[in-house]
């Protein structure tokens, strides 16, 4: 008797999708070199929009934080990094 789920893709396999990114041409490139980096799977072509594999919401989240590092304004990563500086300096203070 054979086992009629072999031929069926594996969960983690069945849940891996290509997406397009929109972002402004000028960008892609920057962050498909910064994704590949990160061991993400992207692919990027000429007059293409860039494809991202969302396989997992670690992937999703280094894919948002590429994004954002590579579009947004310089002082709104400052304040973004000010942030993050406070709640670290807000946790330490409570574990005083």
């Amino acid at each position: 008797m054979s086992d009629r789920n072999s031929d069926k893709p594996s969960y983690i396999a069945s849940k891996q999708t290509k997406k397009a990114i929109a972002v402004k041409w000028a960008y892609r490139w920057e962050i498909f070199r910064r994704l590949q980096a990160l061991d993400i799977d992207c692919q990027c072509a000429t007059n293409e929009p860039l494809l991202v594999n969302l396989n997992s919401p670690t992937t999703l989240a280094q894919v948002w934080s590429v994004i954002r590092q590579s579009t947004a304004q310089r002082h709104q990563l400052v304040d973004w990094l000010n942030d993050c500086w406070d709640i670290r300096d807000i946790n330490y203070d409570r574990d005083l």
